[in-house]
Formats: C-alpha cells, structure tokens, sequence
C-alpha cells in the first residue's frame, strides 16, 4: 500500500482525483487549498468566519466512490441575488450546517466524506480563515485570492501576512507519503497556496518521496503569463525549497492551431520547454482531452500515468 499525497484545490485537483481514487493498493490524500475568498465560499466566509470549503467541496464529490446525483446536487448553485442563498452552492450550505453543529470544520469534512463514502482522505492545510497575498515583480501586494489573477501583473510570490497554523493531518500525511504529486491548476491560487503555510514547506523538503508536478498544458491570464515549464517549477522551488520537484509530466499531444488560437484570444499560450537540461526528469506523455473544443486534462489518462511511475518505483 502507498502512500500517495496530491496537493491543490479547484477543478484542476478534482479532475486528477477522479482517476486516481481507482488505482488499487494506495492510501490517497487530498490537501486541500482554503485561500478562495470569492463567490458562495467568500461570502459564507465573513457571515460565519470559517474556513473556505468551496475547494474542499469538489474534490469531496470527485472522490466520492460513485458520483450520483446527490453528489450533482452539492455542486448545485442557487439562482438569484447574492442574498439570502441565492448564489449558493447546496454543499457548501451543507458543509456550514455540519461545522456548526459539530463544532469543528475538520469534523464537518469527515463526517460527509463518509456518508458520501468517499475513496481517501481530505485535508485542508489549516482549519484557520486565511487571506493570500501576492507580491507582484514590480512590489506591488495584492489583497485577496480572488483578486490576484485580475491583476495585469507578473507574480513574484504568494505568502500569507500571518502565520497560519497547518492542520496536523496535512503535516502527518506529507511526513508519511510515498508520493507527493502538485496537481494542476490555478498555479499560485490553488497549489503553491497550500505549500506556504507555516510548516508544510519543510515537511516537504524533508520527506525524500519522489515529487511528481504534473503541469498544466496552457498558461493561464493573471497567474503564469509567458511561463515555461522551467518557469512552473522554479516558482515551486521558490516556495518550497531547491529540489522541491523531481519529475515533470507534461503532454505529447498534439493541439490544433483552430483551438491554439481560440485560446490565445483568451489570453493562454501553451506551456513549452525552453531549456536543453534539468535538475529534474522530464516525461512526456498522453494526458490531454480535447472533449467539447477545450484543452483539458484527462482523469483517466493521469491514472495511468501515475499508475506507471508508482509500478516504476516497486520495480
């Protein structure tokens, strides 16, 4: 049994975790970003001072063992205003009630991970309402993770203005993982936000698992302009520490240049490979989907992948 640790939040963390919850013989956990301050998540936030669930939310429903329409209904969002529950989402209502009833937003997410029967663990790496910043290149400071990407600015780094206490399951799981995977994804909103909490750095650096970055296949406005792939993994070092990465999957597929320019008028170019040598291993691989015009990543095709670099290693 492995012991394998996927780090992020978001959609990019929910598609991985549909295909990795059915590779046999691994003990999986998700830690889970709580820096979203926007939408439902940002508002129940400030009403009752917990922390954000919105991320905690949808990798609950991607690691459900089968995804049901009760697990369709806790993505559901209620029309109208944003007052009363209009523009809530029912899980996030649901995961409210739960902490406040037992008193404990740790126990909220395993109580309904069990009735939802959930394949592995979640984590969140604090239990604290936490507040992201980002030091832009030119020193401006960015409040909010919401607002970070609607800044026409290159990020240095993110960092919290106080220390933030991480939850002692994200500290054990990291301390006894096999593999640790950075999912994909909001770039610095979802994965490097977790990484920055007081501890789960070092936890890291001393744990000598193979560290696999799975990168996202398109930059994305706001957070990763003009970055490379090398770009991707000196920010993760930059947050964590030299050697903070030891393998890089990224796509071989081949995208066509109707969707390409699709994208770039969104403002996203690919992901390319600007350097000739690496500190770190390399794999290209097929990982991409292309379903409904989009450039997505596939949750099977990463099982696979994954499935091959955790059989590499028992061999």
């Amino acid at each position: 049994m492995k012991n394998v640790v996927v780090i992020g939040g978001g959609t990019g963390l929910s598609v991985m975790l549909r295909g990795l919850k059915r590779i046999e013989n691994i003990n999986l956990t998700a830690i889970v970003t709580v820096a979203d301050d926007g939408g439902s998540t940002g508002r129940i936030r400030r009403q009752f001072h917990i922390p954000a669930m919105g991320d905690v939310r949808n990798v609950m429903c991607a690691m459900a063992e089968e995804e049901t329409i009760f697990t369709s209904l806790m993505n559901f969002r209620f029309d109208g205003e944003e007052k009363d529950i209009g523009g809530h989402n029912l899980g996030n209502l649901i995961l409210t009630a739960l902490t406040q009833t037992t008193g404990s937003f740790m126990e909220a997410i395993s109580t309904f991970s069990k009735f939802l029967n959930v394949r592995g663990n979640i984590v969140p790496c604090s239990s604290e309402v936490v507040t992201l910043y980002a030091m832009m290149e030119d020193g401006t400071i960015v409040r909010g993770e919401s607002n970070i990407p609607s800044f026409n600015n290159r990020i240095d780094k993110v960092f919290y203005q106080e220390k933030v206490t991480p939850t002692a399951e994200a500290l054990q799981a990291i301390h006894e993982a096999d593999v640790i995977v950075y999912g994909i994804g909001s770039f610095y909103t979802s994965i490097l936000s977790n990484v920055i909490v007081d501890g789960i750095a070092e936890r890291l650096k001393s744990n000598p698992a193979k560290k696999i970055y799975f990168c996202n296949a398109m930059t994305q406005p706001g957070e990763t302009d003009d970055f490379s792939l090398e770009d991707h993994v000196r920010a993760i070092e930059q947050h964590v520490g030299a050697h903070a990465v030891d393998i890089v999957i990224t796509h071989n597929n081949v995208v066509s240049e109707e969707l390409l320019c699709k994208y770039r008028d969104m403002g996203s170019e690919p992901v390319r490979i600007v350097e000739d040598s690496h500190t770190y291993q390399i794999l290209k691989r097929d990982v991409l989907s292309f379903e409904d015009h989009l450039i997505r990543h596939d949750s099977n095709k990463i099982k696979a992948v994954l499935e091959e670099l955790i059989n590499s290693e028992e061999g």
